[in-house]
């Protein structure tokens, strides 16, 4: 595939999916992409572990952008695991040779490119293979400026380790797409699904109550200071350091809405999307404040990170709130 390009973007499956769609002809950006799967969420769960901590989590799971946006759009994605490391090449090699633009599932500790100040065993990041030159695979990593080549025995490696979220040999590309798309019809359904996870997740460490439930945890911590040093830690790890995090998922569904309020010509979006940049501005003095803490020698101040946080909570709730009644009203009116 000699005509692609490779585009640079903030988060890795939601790069995927509007470098696949664009190249299938249905031009999209990532942040369209992103509030389209209607894949923004909060979850604090504690009987998921990584790493031995509690999952902090501030999107849907991952795979949920891939096919959450194939679903809103009706667009046909092939996807496919493998037992067999072996039949697992070969599928992408046949894939490649049909002229297809292959998304991967792959573990991040095993892509040699990755510095090694870089590597985590997180093994649900979603990068692009684009050709093949002998042994080698021409891949196009979203979260990196520029395309690199990794041996088929990386490659591989990546695509089949173990552990959690362990990918399996996942490899998905487009089938068919839809001619058009309607974005009067398509950002209200995708915003309203996204106020129900947020405002009406009947679980209460999803959403806006498990922000509250998690800054409860905080300001209730016990054991050491150095085990609830690395609490912390993990949770500002998680926020900025896997995907885009916290405050980057809302500074990118905040383009979102910018995008689809000059699509709409929408005041009320356009208010919003100002509204959910200042959440991820408050999002980021959290990170922020959970770095100086960490590092305070003297004990922590439980209650003040706790507090900034329910701070999180409140201007988050206020944007979906008032997202709630414009995808209410919008839908109405079209009835």
């Amino acid at each position: 595939m000699t005509d692609f390009h490779h585009q640079q973007a903030a988060h890795c499956e939601s790069g995927v999916a509007a470098a696949l769609f664009t190249r299938a002809g249905l031009p999209l950006s990532e942040p369209m992409a992103l509030g389209l799967a209607n894949a923004l969420a909060f979850a604090y769960i504690p009987l998921v572990k990584l790493a031995g901590q509690p999952l902090v989590a501030y999107r849907l799971p991952p795979k949920f952008i891939i096919k959450g946006l194939c679903k809103r759009l009706g667009a046909k994605v092939c996807f496919r695991s493998f037992r067999d490391p072996l039949a697992g090449a070969q599928a992408l090699d046949d894939a490649l040779a049909a002229g297809s633009l292959v998304g991967l599932q792959t573990s991040v500790y095993y892509l040699p490119y990755f510095p090694e100040e870089m590597r985590f065993h997180f093994n649900a990041h979603n990068l692009l293979v684009y050709g093949r030159d002998g042994n080698d695979y021409r891949v196009s990593d979203p979260v990196f400026e520029e395309p690199v080549t990794v041996s088929g025995r990386a490659l591989n490696k990546a695509r089949f380790v173990r552990g959690p979220l362990a990918p399996k040999g996942l490899m998905y590309h487009i089938e068919s797409i839809p001619k058009q798309m309607d974005y009067r019809v398509l950002v209200p359904e995708a915003i309203a699904r996204n106020v129900r996870v947020m405002l009406s997740a009947p679980l209460p460490v999803i959403g806006i109550r498990g922000i509250r439930f998690l800054a409860r945890r905080i300001e209730r911590l016990k054991g050491s200071v150095r085990e609830q040093r690395l609490f912390l830690g993990h949770i500002v790890r998680m926020q900025e350091e896997i995907g885009t995090g916290g405050a980057g998922f809302r500074f990118m569904y905040a383009s979102f809405l910018q995008e689809a309020a000059e699509r709409l010509e929408e005041e009320n979006l356009e208010q919003a999307s100002r509204a959910m940049t200042a959440v991820g501005d408050l999002w980021r003095e959290f990170a922020l404040a959970l770095v100086k803490e960490c590092r305070n020698p003297e004990t922590l101040d439980r209650a003040t990170l706790a507090d900034a946080l329910r701070c999180c909570a409140a201007a988050e709730e206020q944007v979906w709130q008032d997202l709630r009644y414009w995808s209410r009203r919008g839908r109405s009116s079209k009835n």
